[in-house]
C-alpha cells in the first residue's frame, strides 16, 4: 500500500478556494448509471442523470468537453485530498488509482453491512468519488493530454517526461482496475439480485450502489480508451512496464477490444439469467435486462461501436456481438444446452439468440440522447438473422411449434425494424412449402393453440388483412400460428420491397413460389393444407400482382377433382375462391371470372341436391356446400360498394332448383339470404353510370331463379315467414325497378304483386299480415300506388287486415311443438298490422266521422275491429242521401269481402274454439250495427248467408247430428249480438222484413230451448234471448225482439197436452217473469191474450209448488203491466177462464181469483155477476141443489171485495132464504 501513495501532494490551498470548487462539483454531478426515475424523467427511457439523457455519450461520440463547467479551478477534490487540476492525474496516476480501489473495497465491505439507511450515505459518497474521479480522467485527456511527440536530446523537463509516459501508465492501470473489479457474471448472486430492486424512496442498498458501481467502472473505461485514442490521433499506445515485466502483448486497442468484448460477454450472461424467466408467448413483452442501467449500458455500447465503426472501420456493434452468439449456437441441438465461461448455462440457445437480437435491435431506436427516434437509418444483422433461421427451419427434424412461434415473431419485429430482406422469406418458403399440412398447433396452449380453418370468406380477406397490415397484438403468439407468422413476413417485406424497388421482389419470389405447385402437390393437400395454400395466395394477391396470382390459383384448384375431395375440402375451396372475389371487388375489379367459375360449380351441386333418387344422407352432406355459396354470396352483396362488377352471374338458375328441394330449416336459411340480397339492391346506391345496368341484370336474376319459388309458396298452409319477407322485398322492387319484373306481372308489377301476396283472400294470413306490415307504413308504396291511380288501395289493405283478424286461428291445431312460439309471433304480428292500419286516412275518417277515438284501440286487434264495424255502422246512418248510402254498403262490402268464405275453415274443422268465438262475435257485431245496411238489397245475400251458415245450419234440422260444443257455446255468447240486430232489420222493408221475421222465429223457436236449463235458476238470468234486451238496445228493436220470442214461448213451450202440463215449465215461466219485468211491454193488449190464459190455467192445473210460485208472479207482473196501460184488458181473459173452469175446478177458480182480488181488487169487483152466473148455472146443470162449499168459497171471495161484495153476500142469502 505504501507504494500505491508514493508521489509528491499538491501544497495546501486556502479555504476559500476549497469551498468554491465544492460548490461546482455539486452544482454539475458526473452521468452516472442510475435506476431513480423522478419527475425530472417524465415519459424518458432513461434517468436524467445517465449517460445517454445527460448528453454524456453525445459529448463522447462529437469530441467534446465531458464536463465544460467543471474542473475549472485550480485544484480539484478527488477522494477528498486537494489536487492540481492540470497535474494531478500526469503527477500521480498510480496513487489515485490506488485510491480508487481503496474506495472500492470500501463499498464491497459497506456492502456486507446490515445498517441500511447510515450504509446508504457512505456507499453513496464512496460511488460518488469513483465516479467523480473516473470523470475528471476524461476531463483531463479531453482538456490537457496532447499526442506523444519524441523527446530531443537536449535536457527535458522531469513533467515533459512524466507526462510522455501518462498513456502507457494509463492503460496499464485501466487494464489492472478490469483485473481488480472482474467481470460482471463473477458478482456474487446477493450482488447480481439488487438489479431487481424496486425503487424505494431513494434508498438502496450498498450491494445496489456496488453493482452500479461496477457499471459505471466498465463504461467508464470504455469512454477513456475512446478518449485516449481520439486524443492519441489513431496512434497505438503501448504498456511498456506492462510488457516488459510480464512479456505479453498489451495495447490501448487491444484493451479497448478486450474489455468490450468481455463486457459483452458480461451483458449477454445477464441476459441469459433473465432469459430463463421468459416465457415464449412473452417473448417481446419481457427485456433482456433485470434493470434499466443494464438496458443504458446496451444502448451506450451500441452508440459507441457503431460509431467507432464509421470513424475507425472497426467492426460494428453487430459483428461484435454475432462473434459470441455463434460460440454459442455451437451447442444447438444438445440436451444439455450451452455453458458459457462455466458461469452461465443456457437450455436455449437458439431462442435466446432471437430473443437477444431482436430486443437490442429495438435499442437501436434509440439516438445518443436516449429518445425514440424512428426514422434513422438503423444497421441490420441479416446475415447473423439468416444463419437463425436455417437453424430455426431445419430440413429435417423440426423446431417444436412453440419455439418456432416465437422465433418467427422475433423475426417479424426485425423485418418491421430493418430494410427489407428476400433471403428470409426464401428460407422460411422451403421449410413451409414441405409443411404446408401442418396444423401447427402448441398442446399446452389448449383451444387457444389449435389451428382453425376460417369460417368464411370474409374472415379470410380480413386474416390476410391483419397478415399485411403490420400491427402486433399482444397476444399474438397466442393467437397466430407459425404459418401465419410467415404470411406476415412475407406481406411485411414484399411491401417493403416494393416500396424500394417496385416489383422486384415479387420479381424473384414468384418462380420460387409457383414452382412447388404441381397437381401431385395439389392432391396431397388435407383440409388444413388447402386452407394455407389459400391464405399463401391471399397475402401474394394482397401485396403483389393480384390478377396473376388469382389467375394462378383459379389453375392450381383446377387440379384438383372435386369427386375425390371431402365436402370441408370443397367448402374451404369455395371460400377461398370468394374471398379472392371479395378482394377483386374492393379492387373495383370485375368478377365475372371468378363468379362464372363458382356458380357453375354451385349448380352442378345444386341439380345434385334437387334430384329425388339423391339419398338423405347425401342431401346433408350438399346442404354443407349450398349453404357456404349462400353465405359467401350474402357476404358479397354486403361488402360491394356499388354491385356494379357482375355480382348478377352469382345467382344462377342453381336457386331454382334449390329451394323446392329445401326442408323447412334449410328453406329459412335460404329465404334470409334472399332477403339480404334483395335489401342490398336496393339500398346500394347506382352512383357510376354502369351500375345501373348491372342492378337490372341482378333483379332480373332475381325475378328468374328466386321468384317463381316465392309464388308458389304463398298458397301454402303455413309457410315460412320469410317468405313474407322476402316477397315484400320483392314488391320494393317491382317498385323501384318495374321494368325487371317478369311478364306475368306486367304492365303495373307492383298492383300485380300485392294481388297475389297482400289482396288475395286465399293466402296464408300470417304471411299477409307480416307481409303487410313491410309495405303499409312505407310512403314511398303509398306515393307509388296513388301515381299508379290505385285509389281503392286503403279499403284492399283494410278488407286484407279484417281478414287476417278473423282468420287468425285457423290451423292453430297443427301447430307443431317446436313451433309453440307460433301463436305469440302471429299476434305480435297481428298487433302490429292493426296499429298501421289503424293510421290509415281511410279509417282515420271513419273514425272521425263516428267520433270515435283511436285511442281506445290500444293495437288489440279484436278491439280494433268492434270499433271499426261501429265507426262503419255510425257513419252509414249519419248519412243522407240514397247515392251516399248505397256506396257507402258497397264499401263495407268490400271491406268485409266473402267473409263466410274465409272462416268456412273454422265451420269445417269445428274449431278452435278461440276461431269460433271470433267469428261468431265479429259477424254478430256486423249483424248489429250493420243492420240497416244488411237490410238493403245489396247486402241482403250476405244476411241470409249469415243466417244460414251460422245460425240455422243444415245439422241443426237432423235430429241425428249433433252441433259441435264449440259452436254451440259460440252462438250462445254471441246470440244476443245477432238477435239485436235482426230485430232491427224486421222493422225494415215488408218483403225482406218478413223474411227475416220467420227466420227470426225459426232462430228463437231453436235455441229458446237448446239454452233453457231444466230447471229455474241463475242460469235464466244468462239465457242469450234474455241477455240480447240489454239497455243498447232500442225500443224498437225491443218490441220486436219481444213480440217474437213470446210468440214463440206461447206457441212452442207453455202449451198443455190435455191437463198434462209441458216440459220444464217452471223454467219457462221464469224466463218469462225475467222477461216482463226487463221492460214494460208496449203492447200489453197483445201479450196480456197471448200469455194470461195460459197463466190461469197453470194456477188451476198444476200443483208444483214452485210452479205455482213462479206463475203467481208472472200473474202478478201481468196485471200490473195492465194497469198501467189497459186495466179492464184482463177482464175478458178472467170471463173466460171463469166460464171454462168453475164447473169443475170451482175452488181453485176461487183461489186464483183471491189471488186477482190481492193485486186489483176493482178487475175482481167487476168480475162479481159474472161469478155469480157462473156459480148459479153451475148448480143448475148439476142437478143437486145448491152447493154449501161453493157458496162458501165465493162468500169468502165476496168478503174481500168490500161493499160490492158484501152486498152480493146479501143478496145470495136472500135468494137462498
Amino acid at each position: 500500500m505504501d507504494d500505491d501513495f508514493g508521489g509528491s501532494l499538491t501544497p495546501p490551498i486556502s479555504p476559500y478556494v476549497i469551498e468554491r470548487m465544492e460548490t461546482e462539483v455539486e452544482g454539475c454531478k458526473p452521468p452516472c448509471f442510475s435506476c431513480i426515475l423522478d419527475h425530472r424523467d417524465e415519459d424518458r427511457a432513461f434517468s436524467v442523470d445517465g449517460y445517454l439523457v445527460s448528453g454524456s455519450l453525445n459529448r463522447l461520440l462529437l469530441m467534446l468537453d465531458p464536463s465544460p463547467t467543471v474542473y475549472e479551478a485550480d485544484t480539484v477534490n478527488i477522494f477528498d485530498f486537494q489536487w492540481v487540476t492540470e497535474t494531478a492525474l500526469v503527477e500521480s496516476p498510480q496513487l489515485l488509482f490506488g485510491l480508487l480501489r481503496y474506495e472500492f473495497l470500501s463499498m464491497e465491505r459497506c456492502s456486507l453491512s446490515c445498517q441500511a439507511k447510515r450504509i446508504h450515505c457512505e456507499a453513496d459518497e464512496i460511488r460518488q468519488q469513483c465516479v467523480n474521479f473516473l470523470q475528471y480522467i476524461k476531463v483531463f485527456l479531453f482538456r490537457y493530454l496532447e499526442p506523444s511527440r519524441e523527446l530531443s536530446e537536449e535536457s527535458v523537463h522531469p513533467y515533459d517526461e512524466v507526462e510522455a509516459k501518462l498513456p502507457s501508465v494509463l492503460v496499464e492501470e485501466l487494464h489492472a482496475l478490469t483485473l481488480y473489479i472482474g467481470h460482471l457474471g463473477e458478482l456474487p448472486s446477493n450482488i447480481l439480485g439488487t438489479l431487481t430492486t424496486q425503487n424505494q424512496g431513494k434508498i438502496f442498498p450498498p450491494s445496489w450502489h456496488l453493482l452500479h458501481l461496477h457499471l459505471d467502472i466498465h463504461w467508464s473505461i470504455l469512454e477513456i480508451l475512446h478518449i485516449l485514442g481520439e486524443k492519441m490521433l489513431g496512434q497505438v499506445v503501448y504498456a511498456h512496464q506492462f510488457m516488459n515485466l510480464t512479456g505479453e502483448n498489451l495495447t490501448s486497442t487491444s484493451l479497448f477490444e478486450d474489455h468490450c468484448n468481455n463486457l459483452l460477454r458480461d451483458l449477454i450472461g445477464l441476459a441469459v439469467n433473465r432469459y430463463i424467466e421468459v416465457r415464449p408467448s412473452e417473448v417481446l413483452t419481457t427485456c433482456h435486462y433485470q434493470c434499466g442501467c443494464v438496458k443504458e449500458l446496451w444502448a451506450l455500447v451500441i452508440q459507441l461501436l457503431n460509431h467507432r465503426k464509421k470513424a475507425s472501420h472497426t467492426g460494428a456493434f453487430w459483428s461484435w456481438l454475432n462473434n459470441h452468439l455463434r460460440n454459442m449456437l455451437q451447442g444447438v441441438g444438445s440436451m444439455e444446452g450451452v455453458h458459457l465461461w462455466d458461469i452461465t448455462h443456457c437450455k436455449d440457445p437458439l431462442g435466446f439468440n432471437w430473443w437477444l437480437v431482436t430486443h437490442l435491435a429495438m435499442l437501436h431506436l434509440f439516438d445518443r440522447s436516449g429518445t425514440t427516434d424512428e426514422k434513422k437509418p438503423m444497421e441490420n444483422n441479416w446475415k447473423f438473422v439468416e444463419e437463425l433461421l436455417k437453424l430455426s427451419c431445419p430440413s429435417q427434424a423440426g423446431v417444436l411449434e412453440e419455439h418456432l412461434r416465437m422465433h418467427l415473431q422475433c423475426c417479424l419485429t426485425l423485418c418491421e425494424l430493418w430494410d427489407p430482406n428476400l433471403t428470409t422469406v426464401t428460407t422460411l418458403w422451403e421449410y413451409y412449402s414441405k409443411h404446408l399440412n401442418g396444423a401447427f398447433n402448441i398442446p399446452w396452449l389448449g383451444l387457444k393453440g389449435l389451428a382453425s380453418v376460417s369460417k368464411s370468406p370474409f374472415s379470410m380477406l380480413e386474416m390476410t388483412k391483419i397478415c399485411c397490415c403490420g400491427d402486433q397484438s399482444p397476444n399474438l403468439y397466442q393467437s397466430e400460428n407459425s404459418f401465419q407468422f410467415f404470411l406476415r413476413i412475407l406481406a411485411l417485406q414484399m411491401k417493403k420491397g416494393k416500396e424500394t424497388s417496385g416489383t422486384h421482389p415479387w420479381k424473384q419470389l414468384k418462380g420460387r413460389i409457383y414452382s412447388k405447385f404441381h397437381q401431385r402437390k395439389m392432391q396431397e393437400l388435407s383440409e388444413m393444407g388447402l386452407q394455407n395454400f389459400i391464405s399463401l395466395f391471399l397475402v401474394l394477391s394482397a401485396v403483389a400482382e393480384m390478377e396473376d396470382v388469382v389467375s394462378r390459383v383459379s389453375d392450381l384448384l383446377d387440379l384438383l377433382n372435386p369427386s375425390l375431395l371431402s365436402v370441408t375440402q370443397r367448402s374451404l375451396m369455395w371460400r377461398g375462391c370468394f374471398a379472392f372475389l371479395l378482394l377483386y371487388e374492393e379492387k373495383n375489379i370485375d368478377v365475372s371470372f371468378l363468379a362464372t367459375k363458382l356458380s357453375d360449380a354451385f349448380q352442378k351441386v345444386a341439380k345434385e341436391f334437387y334430384l329425388k333418387t339423391t339419398d338423405f344422407t347425401r342431401k346433408v352432406t350438399l346442404w354443407t356446400l349450398l349453404s357456404t355459396y349462400m353465405d359467401a354470396v350474402q357476404e358479397v352483396f354486403e361488402t360491394s360498394s356499388y354491385l356494379h362488377l357482375s355480382e348478377e352471374k352469382l345467382l344462377n338458375e342453381g336457386f331454382s332448383l334449390l329451394y323446392p328441394a329445401c326442408r323447412e330449416s334449410e328453406l329459412n336459411t335460404s329465404l334470409m339470404f334472399l332477403q339480404t340480397v334483395l335489401a342490398r339492391l336496393r339500398y346500394t346506391a347506382p352512383a357510376p353510370l354502369v351500375a345501373k345496368e348491372r342492378h337490372l341484370a341482378i333483379a332480373s336474376a332475381l325475378w328468374k331463379n328466386f321468384f317463381p319459388f316465392l309464388k308458389s309458396q304463398r298458397l301454402s298452409q303455413m309457410p315460412p315467414t320469410q317468405v313474407a319477407d322476402a316477397a315484400a322485398g320483392f314488391t320494393l322492387l317491382a317498385m323501384d325497378m318495374p321494368s325487371a319484373a317478369p311478364p306475368e306481372l306486367q304492365p303495373q308489377p307492383l298492383e300485380a304483386i300485392l294481388r297475389l301476396f297482400g289482396w288475395d283472400d286465399m293466402v296464408f294470413p300470417q304471411l299477409v299480415s307480416r307481409y303487410l306490415i313491410h309495405l303499409i307504413q312505407n310512403s314511398s308504396v303509398v306515393e307509388a300506388l296513388t301515381s299508379l291511380g290505385c285509389n281503392w288501395y286503403q279499403t284492399s289493405f283494410i278488407h286484407s287486415w279484417f281478414r287476417c283478424v278473423l282468420q287468425q286461428h285457423i290451423n292453430q291445431p297443427t301447430v307443431a311443438p317446436d313451433r309453440k312460439d307460433h301463436g305469440r309471433i302471429s299476434m305480435d304480428q297481428l298487433a302490429e298490422l292493426t296499429r298501421i292500419v289503424c293510421k290509415l286516412p281511410e279509417i282515420e275518417n271513419l273514425f272521425f266521422q263516428a267520433q270515435l277515438t283511436q285511442s281506445a284501440v290500444k293495437m288489440e286487434p279484436k278491439t280494433a275491429v268492434f270499433l271499426f264495424v261501429k265507426a262503419v255502422g255510425k257513419t252509414y246512418t249519419q248519412l243522407q242521401t240514397l247515392g251516399d248510402k248505397s256506396a257507402m254498403v258497397s264499401k263495407a262490402l268490400e271491406y268485409v269481402g266473402d267473409i263466410l268464405k274465409y272462416t268456412k275453415p273454422y265451420l269445417a274443422n269445428k274449431g278452435p274454439a278461440e276461431g269460433l268465438q271470433l267469428m261468431y262475435w265479429t259477424v254478430g257485431c256486423l249483424v248489429k250495427h250493420w243492420a240497416p245496411m244488411l237490410s238493403t238489397s245489396k247486402a241482403q245475400q250476405l244476411l241470409f248467408r249469415i243466417i244460414d251458415c251460422l245460425l240455422l245450419p243444415h245439422a241443426l234440422f237432423h235430429q241425428d247430428k249433433e252441433l259441435p260444443p264449440a259452436m254451440l257455446s259460440a252462438i250462445r255468447d254471441n246470440l244476443p249480438l245477432y238477435l239485436q240486430g235482426l230485430s232491427t232489420i224486421v222493422g225494415q222493408t215488408q218483403i225482406q222484413g218478413a223474411y227475416v221475421k220467420q227466420q227470426l222465429r225459426r232462430i228463437v223457436q231453436h235455441y229458446f230451448g237448446r239454452f233453457l236449463p231444466s230447471s229455474p235458476g241463475s242460469g235464466i238470468m244468462n239465457h242469450p234471448i234474455l241477455l240480447a234486451f240489454s239497455e243498447s238496445v232500442s225500443a224498437v228493436q225491443a218490441q220486436n225482439l219481444r213480440k217474437t220470442v213470446l210468440l214463440v214461448i206461447s206457441e212452442n213451450y207453455i202449451q198443455f197436452r190435455g191437463h198434462a202440463p209441458p216440459p220444464r215449465l217452471a223454467a219457462v215461466l221464469a224466463f218469462l217473469l225475467e222477461l216482463l219485468e226487463r221492460k214494460p211491454s208496449a203492447d200489453v193488449a197483445f201479450e196480456t191474450k197471448l200469455l194470461l190464459p195460459t197463466t190461469l190455467k197453470c194456477l188451476i192445473l198444476v200443483n208444483e209448488p214452485q210452479v205455482k210460485k213462479i206463475v203467481s208472479a208472472v200473474l202478478q207482473r201481468m196485471i200490473e203491466n195492465c194497469q198501467l196501460v189497459s186495466p179492464d184488458q184482463p177482464c175478458i181473459h178472467l170471463t173466460s177462464f171463469i166460464q171454462e173452469y168453475i164447473g169443475i175446478y170451482d175452488h181453485q177458480v176461487y183461489n186464483v181469483m183471491e189471488k186477482v182480488t190481492a193485486l186489483d181488487r176493482d178487475l175482481v169487483i167487476g168480475l162479481i155477476p159474472t161469478l155469480t152466473q157462473a156459480l148459479t148455472e153451475a148448480e143448475f146443470k148439476q142437478g143437486l141443489g145448491r152447493r154449501h162449499s161453493q157458496r162458501e168459497s165465493y162468500r169468502r171471495l165476496l168478503s174481500l171485495l168490500g161493499e160490492p161484495g158484501q152486498a152480493e153476500i146479501v143478496k145470495l142469502e136472500k135468494e137462498s132464504d
